[in-house]
């Protein structure tokens, strides 16, 4: 049973959602559940809340139940219950001290040098964790929903769109784009394999409103002779990765977004967003970021 039960964490569950393969559960908080750093890093602010204040009802439960091991630790009052027992140490591990009751034996002197000692612990490891996560850096890219192809200047182009919601400056802004496909080799072994996409333009000094990616499908493109129904059976997906540094917090940022075979339409290229007003001016209007016309 119990190496029924170790062979099952070691199964990794993949399916595809939406024409894209994906981990079962992975990513996710509670996906972390043996690693309790990461569990308090990716779980939403609410739980991590909640683990912090189960933790310390619990931690202060626990000396309680310590100091009532001895009927006379604690003096400043005439009967020492559980709750008493509770809120001294509430006091002793918040180092709140209100000078009404306070440690009278050894023992009880021992327990509050312990609960101290666990308090400085308990407050740096919980002040790092939420430090960190607020310090994340998070990025606000916008992808088109779809991949075009169509002629551009007479060659077969890979297209599509990518946008920085915040309106801010992204510096030094660095895109890849991965084929990922299912390959035969000639012994009969399958695996997913990667190819890089050449990219028209790979690097913006300054990414500020809207970025059209562009792939030229040449005899060296991994795409070159490959039909949409090839990618489908080739359980074909477009990877990209956008890496770069926010001007705003001066940290790197990150953003990867996954097209399946199904979101690759051809013939079809994407709707202007830029439009010159009737006081001369451009415009970006974002309400057609998304749409597509025939050529």
């Amino acid at each position: 049973m119990g190496i029924k039960r170790k062979l099952h964490r070691h199964l990794i569950k993949l399916e595809q959602r939406d024409g894209v393969l994906q981990v079962v559960g992975g990513n996710s908080w509670y996906s972390y559940l043996r690693d309790p750093y990461h569990l308090l890093l990716t779980v939403p602010w609410i739980g991590f809340f909640a683990i912090v204040v189960g933790f310390d009802i619990f931690l202060n439960a626990v000396f309680a139940i310590l100091y009532l091991l001895d009927s006379n630790a604690i003096a400043g009052i005439k009967e020492v219950g559980f709750l008493e027992a509770f809120f001294f140490s509430v006091q002793t591990l918040a180092s709140i001290g209100y000078g009404v009751m306070n440690p009278q034996t050894l023992y009880a002197n021992l327990i509050v040098t312990l609960e101290s000692i666990a308090s400085l612990m308990l407050f740096a490891v919980i002040t790092g964790i939420a430090f960190t996560r607020f310090a994340k850096s998070s990025s606000r890219v916008m992808f088109s929903h779809v991949v075009t192809i169509h002629d551009y200047n007479g060659i077969p182009t890979l297209m599509f769109r990518t946008a920085n919601e915040r309106k801010n400056n992204i510096l030094e802004a660095r895109l890849r784009v991965y084929l990922m496909i299912d390959e035969i080799t000639s012994e009969g072994q399958m695996m997913r394999r990667l190819h890089e996409l050449k990219l028209v333009r790979d690097h913006s000094p300054i990414f500020l409103l809207s970025w059209t990616v562009m792939h030229t499908i040449d005899e060296n493109s991994p795409l070159y002779g490959i039909t949409i129904e090839t990618m489908e059976r080739l359980n074909a997906q477009i990877l990209v990765s956008l890496t770069g540094v926010d001007e705003t917090i001066e940290g790197t940022i990150h953003a990867r977004h996954m097209y399946s075979s199904s979101q690759i339409l051809c013939d079809r290229r994407f709707v202007d967003v830029i439009h010159i007003g009737k006081d001369g001016h451009r415009y970006l209007d974002y309400s057609h970021f998304h749409e597509t016309t025939a050529v």
